[in-house]
């Protein structure tokens, strides 16, 4: 691996968001994190995400193969560090938009109920702000807590 810059965190947060919503970045992200080659969990979890939009780019043919890799990986990152937030979002993120007759849609009650634990304590989270606040903007903008959990996380500063 040339450049360890290129598979820092915060780029790979930014890169993510751009290839969540655009075809041409996911697949730049694609091409990038298919490259990496190392053990970090967190870098691993963002990996699984770019095999899982790149799966949603594909054709039918080979959509699930993507979304079967990105399972795999997913279980490796999460295998490395169960407790880190960032990795269950990722895969958060990734399973509850599957469709559920794949199947690969096992961990999102576990990690859902995980993350609002973790909001919930923050800042003695372990989240630093930026991965606080996109953590707790995905779980309220998309309907994965309650009302009343909602409201609570809006009132924890980042």
């Amino acid at each position: 691996m040339s450049d360890p810059t290129a598979y820092s965190v915060a780029k790979l947060r930014r890169l993510y968001q751009q290839a969540a919503t655009d075809k041409q970045s996911g697949e730049s992200f694609y091409k990038l994190m298919a490259a990496y080659d190392q053990r970090d969990p967190v870098v691993l979890g963002y990996k699984a995400a770019a095999e899982a939009i790149r799966a949603r780019d594909a054709s039918m043919f080979n959509k699930l193969t993507y979304v079967q890799n990105a399972s795999r990986l997913f279980d490796q990152a999460v295998k490395l560090d169960a407790d880190n937030a960032e990795v269950r979002f990722l895969r958060l993120s990734v399973e509850s938009n599957l469709p559920a007759f794949l199947g690969l849609s096992a961990h999102v009650e576990q990690d859902r109920q995980f993350l609002i634990n973790t909001l919930l304590k923050h800042p003695q989270s372990g989240m630093d702000a930026e991965s606080f606040g996109l953590v707790r903007g995905f779980m309220v903008d998309r309907g994965h807590v309650s009302e009343p959990e909602a409201q609570q996380l809006k009132n924890i500063r980042p």
